[in-house]
């Protein structure tokens, strides 16, 4: 059964937490959108009876997302590391995978002392980034906030990542590639919207059915450190265009890392599973220590 959810009326609300900092919502754009929206009714959650369990639990998915937004989950203060991370949830730019690909990926961070940032962006919209650029303006916005709050929120502005999965991968590869991209209805801003580093775990829209790199997001040498981590047998998203794009980043000079495994599927977030592609976190928080986002202290593993 379908849930609404109450949608922001004010620009800035501290919320409840259930087992992570304390989190504080800030919308992206508190005086507008800078588009009409697309989007009409409350926000609700679409899983239906057939796609009620993943793992063994129920997740939570939101769609109608007419006023984007960014959750900030603090790690503790005994152990903040300074660094954060935006993420970008997946669902097909048709809905938000909001628990398995967002508030779970913030309780990983927050216990290994990183920041996060989770990025309510608009959906659903009529396609995405390049086509519609809707999207990619909530991630830089949402980049450009964080940047101009990062002295409040104990963030080293020069060490601020993004996660994306599946379509929330799709983005965080874009704003990576277009950082500077300029839309006709946002103003120039001078906060830069380049991540520092990248980790897209079974990003989607990276190549056509050809199998043949985008050239909407084809890479260049200022395209930060990259993490990539897929599936072989993903059903959705098929490992040829993550190696493609992998291959695009040695090309084009980018310290890159890619795990590929056997099996997985897609659309697997954190949740545990007897699968080894399930331990990815481990080694994307190693990967973080290699690029010296994190500390020299030794990884603890995932939580």
């Amino acid at each position: 059964m379908r849930f609404k959810l109450a949608l922001a009326t004010s620009a800035f609300l501290i919320l409840a937490s259930s087992g992570l900092a304390q989190q504080k919502t800030l919308l992206l754009w508190p005086n507008g959108n800078p588009e009409l929206s697309q989007v009409t009714g409350p926000e609700f959650d679409p899983t239906t009876g057939a796609n009620r369990m993943v793992s063994g639990k129920p997740p939570v998915r939101v769609t109608n997302v007419s006023h984007p937004s960014i959750v900030i989950y603090l790690a503790d203060a005994a152990k903040n590391s300074g660094l954060a991370l935006l993420v970008f949830p997946g669902g097909g730019f048709r809905h938000l995978s909001y628990d398995m690909e967002g508030t779970e990926v913030c309780d990983w961070l927050n216990s290994i002392g990183v920041n996060c940032l989770l990025v309510k962006y608009r959906v659903p919209e009529h396609g995405h980034f390049p086509e519609n650029f809707e999207d990619m303006e909530d991630a830089q916005q949402a980049m450009r906030m964080t940047r101009a709050h990062a002295q409040e929120w104990h963030i080293d502005p020069h060490r601020i990542g993004v996660i994306g999965f599946s379509a929330g991968g799709d983005l965080a590869v874009a704003l990576s590639t277009h950082p500077e991209f300029q839309g006709k209805t946002v103003p120039p801003s001078t906060i830069d919207a380049r991540p520092n580093f990248l980790m897209g775990i079974y990003p989607g829209g990276l190549a056509g059915q050809d199998g043949k790199l985008s050239a909407a997001i084809a890479p260049n040498g200022s395209v930060p450190p990259t993490f990539l981590v897929q599936a072989e047998n993903d059903p959705l998203v098929h490992v040829s265009g993550t190696l493609a794009y992998y291959q695009a980043l040695k090309d084009a000079g980018v310290p890159a890392e890619i795990h590929v495994y056997a099996e997985g599927g897609h659309g697997f977030g954190l949740r545990l599973t007897d699968l080894p592609i399930s331990h990815w976190p481990a080694l994307a928080e190693i990967w973080l220590h290699t690029i010296q986002m994190l500390g020299p202290h030794s990884p603890a593993g995932r939580p």
